[in-house]
């Protein structure tokens, strides 16, 4: 059989007969062994198989193909078998490390593995570097202190259940003890039900790799975030447009007041506008070309407000960010604390970055857009409106966010020929 590539592990069939099929790699013989099992119900594994030094036939699952990649299975499978020559049994460790390994050693592997890239996540790509830190900070400030020491085998729905009501209740709030930016470790309901999400994910990882038969989070119902999401009345974004103002001629921070604007006339996510690459903003098709977002590469409508506001900000040296970090060749970062300030300074509640996002759905619905217009505006991953534009954006969405966009800029800066009209409240919270 040819080397086992991604394409032709997909494509391999089960026995008609019912019986396990066998596809060995024809690769190089540091990896002879190697290969896919093919169950009848349809389901593969890369295995790899060996002879022990007492000289019995021993066959180790490495991971489900779709979940591990062809070549990070091959890279176990030559680990494993460098173990063997040396005198050891990966199959039996592995069955004596499986009766005895905790919740912490497994959420160590899956990160471990993970990182490296040879798991699998969304649309058949490697795992996001961001989404591997929040999960390592979730594990680190919730999972380990709660169920850390418990073994793997011994979870139960009701074990989930009772770690979801302690993160909800607080139980796991603490002080960050290193230094840097970090600071209390939040709980509550949308904690909670996130953190669930994320230890599902990783006992399916324990699932498909035989550690476990059931994953334990199945069944087991997830908290809602009961906070409203909150956005800006029409009358505070013009408060807070003359704070803007007042704190530019005050020396607050520039790149973090272009930011707060570019984000307010946009309705990006935090990290897609602080991110933003100056190859990326096509002007003259009023979008923004992102290579990065949740829902993966994609056209991001904007407004002539908004297109005006980022051409027309300065670029910093051969700097390819739009907002460059204060030192260092990284993105801006310090944003938060930028609102903060101009948030007080306009005498309004404290508001979160992603409620300048709200603040945009908010507006275009009060302009009476739909909610499948509301969320091709917001990159929302919607089958008909953002999936089918892959080299323009559509026309009726750059026109809805131009119409938004200005309605926005009017406000923050009390432009006379704006469209202005009292916002009313958004249909649903837009995340």
């Amino acid at each position: 059989m040819p080397k086992i590539t991604k394409r032709l592990a997909d494509r391999l069939e089960p026995d008609p007969d019912g019986r396990d099929r066998f596809f060995w790699d024809s690769g190089d013989g540091a990896t002879k062994g190697f290969g896919v099992r093919v169950k009848p119900s349809g389901v593969s594994s890369y295995i790899v198989q060996y002879r022990n030094k007492g000289g019995r036939t021993r066959r180790l699952a490495l991971g489900r193909v779709g979940v591990l990649t062809p070549d990070g299975a091959r890279s176990m499978a030559k680990d494993r078998l460098g173990e063997v020559a040396n005198g050891g049994d990966p199959s039996a460790d592995r069955s004596i490390a499986r009766k005895s390994m905790t919740v912490a050693s497994l959420c160590d592997l899956y990160l471990e593995q993970a990182a490296a890239g040879i798991l699998i996540g969304r649309r058949g790509q490697p795992i996001k570097r961001s989404t591997l830190a929040m999960d390592r900070s979730r594990v680190e400030s919730h999972v380990k202190p709660l169920l850390g020491t418990r073994p793997v085998r011994t979870l139960l729905a009701d074990d989930i259940k009772r770690m979801q009501s302690d993160i909800a209740a607080g139980r796991t709030v603490r002080r960050q003890s290193t230094e840097g930016r970090g600071g209390r470790i939040a709980g509550g309901r949308g904690v909670a039900s996130r953190t669930v999400g994320m230890l599902g994910t990783i006992l399916q990882f324990a699932v498909e790799n035989s550690i476990i038969k059931d994953n334990p989070v199945r069944g087991v119902r997830r908290m809602n975030d009961a906070k409203p999401a909150r956005y800006l009345e029409l009358d505070e974004v013009r408060t807070l447009g003359a704070a803007l103002l007042e704190a530019a001629s005050q020396g607050e921070n520039e790149t973090g007041i272009a930011a707060v604007r570019a984000l307010l006339l946009t309705g990006c996510r935090r990290m897609e506008m602080l991110a933003l690459t100056w190859d990326a903003i096509d002007a003259p098709s009023s979008c923004l070309r992102l290579t990065d977002t949740k829902s993966g590469p994609q056209l991001r409508p904007i407004g002539a407000a908004a297109v005006s506001h980022l051409i027309a900000l300065e670029k910093v040296g051969e700097g390819r960010f739009v907002f460059p970090a204060n030192r260092g060749n990284g993105h801006f970062v310090g944003l938060p604390r930028v609102l903060a300030r101009i948030s007080r300074r306009a005498g309004i509640d404290a508001i979160s970055v992603h409620a300048l996002r709200h603040t945009f759905a908010a507006a275009a619905a009060s302009l009476g857009y739909s909610e499948l217009t509301i969320a091709g505006l917001l990159g929302h991953k919607v089958p008909g409106v953002t999936a089918r534009y892959a080299h323009v954006p559509d026309s009726a969405l750059v026109a809805a966010a131009d119409r938004v966009a200005s309605h926005i800029d009017g406000a923050l800066f009390r432009r006379p020929s704006a469209d202005v009209v009292p916002l009313r409240t958004a249909p649903r919270a837009y995340q």
